[in-house]
């Protein structure tokens, strides 16, 4: 399994930028697809951005344009990039790794999550 901790998160004003990083342990990490979640209050955990272990990218169209998705192997990280930031994108934010090849939600390794918020 793979053990995963956030970093980054933290408070800014609407139209700032935020990144978050992920430092995967775990020999294997170079094979594993990793993606964001986030959930916000009330609301259900939506899938930010993945990437595989090729490098291809994936985002939620509410985030596209503005969020960048990145991995170095070597480091064993995992990053997304946040600019032009929303209120709507407040939200605890969670890595994952789809360790298994089975998928994210039901077999991932989950970290702790981080703390986003956006003032207006």
């Amino acid at each position: 399994q793979v053990q995963l901790v956030e970093s980054g998160g933290g408070l800014v004003q609407a139209g700032g930028s935020l990144r978050l990083s992920c430092l995967a342990s775990g020999s294997m990490f170079s094979t594993n697809a990793m993606a964001w979640y986030r959930q916000a209050p009330g609301k259900q955990r939506e899938l930010v951005a993945s990437i595989t272990n090729g490098g291809s990218t994936n985002y939620a169209d509410s985030v596209k344009g503005r969020f960048t998705i990145s991995r170095d192997n070597d480091k064993k990280t995992v990053s997304l990039q946040m600019n032009s930031l929303k209120p709507e994108d407040t939200a605890v934010y969670y890595c994952v790794a789809d360790w298994t090849g089975l998928g994210f939600e039901d077999f991932g390794s989950w970290g702790q999550g981080t703390q986003v918020t956006v003032s207006s």
